[in-house]
């Protein structure tokens, strides 16, 4: 007989009560904002909604810094925290390097970009995932570097899920060559991670809630809501009190060891549209 999987709190049984003090939003990006690669008109109507409601809305993403440019030069967010942590990308000029981009509306964005480790650092960290790399391509079959790689400045990434398929042993044999590299690594949705440090998705949080707004996250995890459906957000799940899954998370479930509190009925950016409107219905309750 299978394992009976664990259940999941249906997102209708979250207290609204909680959305009283929210502070705000924290999300991942692939298959949590995005549906097949791009992300979806009600979640990126969410993302406004949010916005105009007052509430911080902050992606946190595995994605490389530059594939995430031009959406956080676009998107209603406050920042885009991409390469699981390391690298803040956001609108406000700021005295680190800036970044001018076209956007679709014909203006030009000036995007700030925040490292949390300094140059020195990340290129030797960067000579040192190259060889990683090329070590996985010799010897996983059917390992890929992800599309996406060229924009990847402090983390790389094989692809399992996103333009092929890469089976599971696949899978665990990238992480573990990650690992005996000294390296840390996790899985995506789509995509094999590996870095050099030991940032993740909540020291992303930390950093950019600290440097951004001056505070501290650990202060006021309730007042935050995580949003997201994958392995590499189960350090997200473990510590948020409000923390969602969208429905596609069920896939990870038999091997995630932190489960997020409340499943959203539905998947990918149709999930994230589901639980704005249910904070959003519940600061109106609350008279917000």
């Amino acid at each position: 007989m299978a394992p009976t999987q664990p259940s999941l709190a249906p997102l209708s049984d979250w207290p609204r009560a909680a959305c009283r003090g929210l502070a705000g939003v924290l999300t991942d990006i692939d298959d949590t904002l995005t549906t097949e690669g791009a992300i979806t008109q009600d979640a990126l109507d969410a993302l406004a909604a949010l916005r105009a409601a007052g509430l911080h809305v902050i992606a946190i993403t595995g994605r490389p810094a530059g594939w995430s440019e031009p959406f956080a030069a676009t998107w209603p967010v406050d920042a885009i925290v991409a390469e699981t942590g390391a690298v803040a990308l956001l609108r406000a000029p700021q005295n680190t390097s800036e970044i001018s981009l076209q956007t679709n509306a014909g203006k030009r964005e000036q995007l700030s970009k925040w490292y949390l480790q300094d140059a020195a650092t990340r290129a030797a960290h960067f000579a040192r995932m190259q060889q990683v790399a090329r070590q996985i391509l010799e010897e996983v079959p059917g390992a890929q570097l992800a599309r996406d790689s060229a924009g990847r400045e402090t983390d790389i990434a094989i692809d399992h899920s996103e333009f092929t398929h890469l089976p599971q042993a696949g899978i665990d044999q990238c992480v573990a060559l990650m690992r005996a590299a000294g390296m840390t690594a996790t899985v995506s949705s789509i995509h094999v991670n590996g870095w050099y440090g030991t940032h993740d998705k909540l020291v992303g949080a930390r950093w950019i809630v600290r440097e951004l707004l001056g505070r501290t996250l650990d202060d006021e995890l309730d007042r935050w809501v995580f949003v997201g459906d994958s392995l590499n957000d189960q350090v997200m799940f473990q510590h948020f009190p409000h923390s969602v899954g969208v429905a596609n998370v069920a896939r990870f479930v038999p091997q995630l060891r932190h489960l997020p509190r409340y499943l959203a009925q539905g998947a990918r950016g149709a999930g994230f549209a589901e639980v704005a409107r249910a904070i959003l219905a519940g600061r109106e309750r609350a008279g917000l």
